[in-house]
C-alpha cells in the first residue's frame, strides 16, 4: 500500500484529499505547515507527496527543494490556488513531478498520483537492476575495520591514486574495487576486471595489452587488450601476486607512460587508467622470494587497503546474514525467514575459512534445508555438509578443526564419546522416534533405550 503525505494549511483541502485517496486504498497522513512536513519526510518512508505551494512557516517551494535534497527520487505533486504559468515552470525546474490548481480536479489528481507513484515504483526497479548488472552491493558491517575501509572509500575514490587491495580469498576484496570505481569521477566509465590466476602465464599479456593480427599462431585477427577496454575508467587487476614476471615488466612501463603496446604491434597507444590491484598473498614475501617486482609493488601501492577475514569482525556477522537472508528469500520467491538468537551466536562461532563467500552458502543453504526459524541446531547441522555434527563435537568444530584427543584418558572413553554423539545425533534427525532411528542405525529398539540411559540423553525443549 503506498503512503502520500498531504501538506497544506488549509484543513477543508487536506480532508476532502485524504477521504478521496483513502478511498482509493492508500495510506495517508497530513500535515498543516512545511517544516512537520519536511520533518516526515526526512523520517518516514513515503511514495509521495502533495504539497501546498503557498503555506505559512515554511513556503511550499522550500519543502521541495529542501525534501529533494534528502530524498532525491521521491514525487512531489504541487497544489496551489494561485497557479500560474510562471509558477508551474518554477515547481518542474525544482524537480516536481506535476502541478496542479485549487480546486482540484479529482479526476486527473488521482491519475497523477497513480502516474507519480508507478514513476516512483520505475525508478527503484532501475536502481535495482542497475546494482543487480553493476555486481555492487553495499559494503555490510559496522566494526572498526569496516568503518575505516568505508572512510579510506571515500577520501581515495575521488582521486586517481592507484589502490593495491589485499586479504583473504572471499573476504570482499572485489566489492572494494568496485566501490572505488562507483565513488570516482570514472564511474560513467568501464570498470574491467582481469583475473590473473585464472589466465596462463603466456597468454596474460595478450589479454592485458591485445595482439594484432599474425602476432602469434592462434591470432587469427586483432585483439583489443584490457587495458584499452578500461579506457576512460579502471583496470581492476585481481590476484595481481599471480602475474609472469614479463607481464609485470609490461604492467610497470603502462603504469609509468600511461601507454601500451599490443603484442607483435609497434604502435604506442595512449591509455586513461585507473589502476586498482587485489591479491592474497604476501607481496613483501614474494619480493623476497624473487617472484614479484619491487618497483612494480610501490607502483600499485600508493594506496593500501586491507579487508580482514570474517573472523576478525564477528560483530558484522548478524548484518550481513540478515541481508543474504532477505536476498536470497527474495531470488527464491519464499517468504523470508529468520535466525533465532542461539542460531546467530553459532554463526558467529563458526571458523569462516572462505569468509564472506563462505557465509553466503551457508545462508543460502540453510534457507533451503531449514523451517521458517532457522536454529542453533540447523546451522551446526549445515555447517559441513560432509558430515554432521553433534552437540559436543560442535564445540569442538568452533575450538579446532581437528577433536582434542588428549581430554580422553583412554579409548573406551573416547568410542563412548564418538558413541554418544552418533546416537544422539541420529535420534535428533529422526525427531527422537526410537523405532526408526534403532533401524536406521541397524540395533535392537531396547539395546539403543539402554545407550539413551546409559548416556542420560534427553530431547531437547
Amino acid at each position: 500500500m503506498a503512503k502520500i503525505l498531504i501538506v497544506d494549511d488549509e484543513r477543508a483541502i487536506r480532508n476532502t484529499l485524504r477521504e478521496i485517496l483513502e478511498y482509493e486504498d492508500y495510506e495517508v497522513e497530513d500535515v498543516d505547515n512545511g517544516i512537520d512536513g519536511l520533518e516526515i519526510i526526512k523520517k518516514s518512508n513515503l511514495d509521495l507527496v502533495l504539497c501546498d505551494i503557498k503555506m505559512n512557516r515554511m513556503d511550499g517551494m522550500e519543502v521541495l527543494s529542501e525534501g529533494l535534497a534528502v530524498k532525491p527520487d521521491l514525487p512531489f505533486i504541487m497544489i496551489s490556488g494561485h497557479g500560474t504559468i510562471e509558477t508551474a515552470v518554477e515547481a518542474s525546474k525544482k524537480g516536481a513531478y506535476d502541478f496542479i490548481s485549487k480546486p482540484p480536479d479529482l479526476n486527473r489528481l488521482l491519475i497523477t498520483v497513480r502516474n507519480a507513484l508507478e514513476r516512483g515504483n520505475l525508478v527503484t526497479e532501475t536502481k535495482v537492476l542497475k546494482r543487480k548488472v553493476s555486481k555492487v552491493r553495499e559494503i555490510l558491517g559496522d566494526s572498526p575495520a569496516i568503518q575505516k575501509i568505508k572512510d579510506t572509500i571515500d577520501r581515495v575514490a575521488p582521486t586517481d591514486a592507484r589502490v593495491l587491495i589485499t586479504g583473504a580469498n572471499g573476504s570482499g576484496k572485489e566489492l572494494v574495487a568496485r566501490w572505488l570505481h562507483e565513488k570516482s569521477h570514472r564511474a560513467n566509465g568501464p570498470i574491467i576486471e582481469v583475473n590473473c590466476a585464472a589466465i596462463p602465464s603466456e597468454l596474460i599479456e595478450s589479454e592485458l595489452f591485445g595482439h594484432e593480427k599474425g602476432s602469434f599462431t592462434s591470432a587469427v585477427k586483432q585483439r583489443i587488450g584490457k587495458f584499452e577496454q578500461a579506457n576512460g575508467g579502471t583496470l581492476f587487476l585481481d590476484e595481481i601476486g599471480d602475474m609472469s614476471h614479463s607481464a609485470q615488466a609490461k604492467v610497470l612501463r603502462a603504469l609509468q607512460e600511461s601507454k601500451i603496446t599490443r603484442v607483435g604491434g609497434e604502435k604506442e597507444i595512449e591509455v586513461d587508467v585507473r589502476v586498482v590491484a587485489a591479491t592474497n598473498k604476501d607481496l613483501l614475501k614474494e619480493i623476497e622470494d624473487g617472484n614479484f617486482r619491487m618497483d612494480l609493488y610501490h607502483r600499485l601501492s600508493v594506496i593500501l587497503i586491507h579487508v580482514p577475514p570474517l573472523t576478525e569482525r564477528k560483530e558484522d556477522i548478524p548484518i550481513i546474514a540478515g541481508s543474504f537472508c532477505e536476498e536470497i528469500c527474495a531470488e527464491y520467491g519464499m517468504p523470508p525467514k529468520k535466525f533465532s538468537e542461539g542460531a546467530m551466536e553459532a554463526l558467529k562461532s563458526l571458523p569462516w575459512t572462505g569468509n564472506i563467500r563462505e557465509l553466503r552458502n551457508m545462508i543460502e543453504r540453510l534457507i533451503i534445508l531449514s523451517d521458517k526459524v532457522i536454529t542453533e541446531n540447523d546451522v551446526f547441522t549445515f555447517a559441513n555438509p560432509a558430515g554432521p555434527q553433534s552437540s559436543e563435537a560442535k564445540t569442538q568444530h568452533v575450538q579446532t578443526s581437528y577433536m582434542d584427543f588428549d581430554r580422553f584418558a583412554s579409548f573406551q572413553e573416547y568410542k563412548d564419546q564418538a558413541e554418544k554423539d552418533y546416537i544422539k545425533y541420529k535420534l535428533e534427525k529422526n525427531n527422537w522416534n526410537v523405532s526408526k532411528t534403532a533401524d536406521d542405525i541397524d540395533i535392537q529398539r531396547s539395546h539403543l533405550y539402554s545407550k539413551i540411559d546409559k548416556y542420560g540423553l534427553k530431547r531437547s525443549e
